[in-house]
């Protein structure tokens, strides 16, 4: 036969032992409530720096396409500066070409008159 071991305590103690135990629970809640909330905070901090490193990326991205932009910007203006060389190689190739034919008809009518 078991017999329960029963110790008689004075009300002070009693009512401190009370205390500490209800102070227990209380700081064992109060704990909980705190990992729980450092967990969340921890998954915000994971979040947000997996927030960063995606714009960071696109930040990147848009870097690149910019550069590439400016590239081809660069290009156009040269093909553009080269037509301009061009053209004006033409004209001047044109109006010798005219004046060479206005100097020829006006020699052959020169020579056509007898002259």
């Amino acid at each position: 036969m078991v017999r329960d071991s029963v110790v008689k305590l004075e009300v002070p103690i009693v009512k401190m032992v009370i205390k500490d135990l209800v102070t227990f629970d209380g700081l064992k809640l109060e704990l909980i409530e705190t990992k729980e909330l450092l967990r969340l905070s921890n998954d915000k901090v994971v979040l947000k720096d997996s927030v960063i490193t995606n714009l960071n990326g696109k930040v990147i991205n848009l870097q690149s396409i910019i550069d590439k932009k400016n590239e081809q910007f660069g290009l156009e203006s040269e093909k553009s500066k080269q037509l301009e060389k061009e053209l004006k190689k033409q004209k001047r190739n044109t109006f010798l070409w005219k004046l060479g034919t206005i100097g020829g008809v006006v020699l052959s009518l020169f020579f056509a008159a007898g002259g």
